[in-house]
């Protein structure tokens, strides 16, 4: 696996960590999500999906491009609330690599549909 496949695949991973932690505690889900959580995970894949920059893409937090609707980063927001200061302590290595993902300096690239620089 490629850098920035693993790099995609670690944020895919660290949305649904914290979707799952913030259902289980706020929504007492056991095991599966809540209806509203699923939605929301399968949501913020599609947006890395479809993600401009690839394997560009900066932390969403400081990404220029808004690409959730504002009620689905409201929600994501809220997720991250709950579940961040958690992460440290339940989630250590992939927190580690979250904040390292954020600390990169590679400025974002926007890909073509044909993977060409615009």
């Amino acid at each position: 696996m490629s850098n920035s496949r693993s790099r995609l695949a670690r944020e895919s991973n660290t949305i649904e960590t914290m979707i799952g932690m913030y259902c289980h505690y706020q929504h007492c889900a056991k095991g599966l999500l809540c209806g509203d959580c699923q939605e929301l995970l399968d949501y913020a894949r599609e947006r890395l999906a479809k993600c401009p920059f690839q394997e560009g893409k900066p932390t969403c937090a400081k990404c220029p491009v808004h690409c959730y609707t504002p009620i689905m980063r409201s929600r994501v927001k809220a997720v991250m609330r709950y579940a961040g200061p958690r992460m440290a302590y339940r989630h250590p290595l992939m927190t580690l690599f979250h904040f390292l993902d954020g600390r990169r300096e590679n400025s974002p690239v926007i890909l073509g549909k044909e993977g060409h620089h615009q």
